[in-house]
């Protein structure tokens, strides 16, 4: 078990070169980017760093920070290094993400391409659809020549991924308008099946009124444009009385 680091004591010559510091720092940057003196931090035997608002346009909460040093036994202090650093309230930029995590369903308009990586796990080559057991050579070879199937299938991690996505989101058992549907979309009539091992756990929606149509949806989801759903009585429009028969004629009119 290692022991903890010994804290370490500020020199007090160079935590009092406060105006050493100031003057370092003015040597780069123009007397209006600096503000007051903020503090100090002790990073090691006789070197302290001492902090500096920054009263730049644009880096609200910055500070200049100018670490200060002497030799041993001596008490003329040295400026080591100026830096803009970040302090707890600035303002700084998200931390960088690779353009391909940005990206999020619904950001591709007209026009916009977005290749796919030539070792994309969710992709294999068709002819091979995933099977490692095949000679993959012998079956391009035959592939190639025939101009068969497409060039790369969903691979069994692609597949599990999009059935995960798929029943996680607003199409799946766990949404609200599923949560109170009549009955789930396996004994919907309007629910039309998929091939393929995906047709185990969804279908396509077809019904014009429901907010689902066109899209896949888990067995399990459901919405209240149900084909079976029938109104409570309470919800059922009152009826109308019955029709009254109009047995008055002409000639009785006259009568009166």
């Amino acid at each position: 078990m290692m022991a903890p680091a010994r804290a370490v004591k500020p020199d007090a010559t160079c935590v009092g070169a406060v105006d050493v510091a100031r003057d370092g720092l003015l040597q780069l940057v123009g007397a209006t980017d600096v503000g007051g003196h903020l503090g100090h931090d002790a990073d090691g035997e006789r070197v302290v760093t001492h902090f500096f608002e920054c009263l730049r346009v644009g880096y609200r909460g910055w500070r200049w920070s100018v670490t200060v040093t002497r030799a041993s036994r001596q008490k003329n202090v040295t400026v080591d290094e100026v830096v803009l650093l970040p302090g707890p309230d600035a303002i700084i930029a998200p931390s960088w993400l690779p353009w391909r995590d940005r990206i999020q369903p619904g950001d591709l308009g007209p026009g916009d391409v977005l290749p796919t990586e030539e070792d994309d796990p969710r992709l294999v080559p068709g002819f091979t659809a995933g099977d490692e057991t095949i000679d993959v050579d012998s079956v391009r070879e035959v592939s190639d020549e025939l101009g068969l199937g497409r060039p790369r299938v969903l691979s069994l991690e692609g597949r599990e991924l999009a059935a995960q996505r798929w029943y996680d989101g607003s199409h799946g058992p766990e949404a609200a308008i599923a949560q109170s549907a009549p009955s789930p979309c396996s004994t919907c009539g309007f629910l039309v099946s998929l091939s393929g091992p995906m047709s185990r756990l969804f279908g396509v929606c077809a019904n014009a009124y429901a907010n689902d149509d066109g899209r896949v949806v888990s067995f399990d989801h459901g919405c209240g444009a149900h084909s079976e759903a029938q109104l409570h009585k309470r919800n059922l429009p009152i009826p109308l009385p019955e029709p009254v028969l109009d047995t008055v004629s002409w000639d009785e009119l006259e009568k009166f």
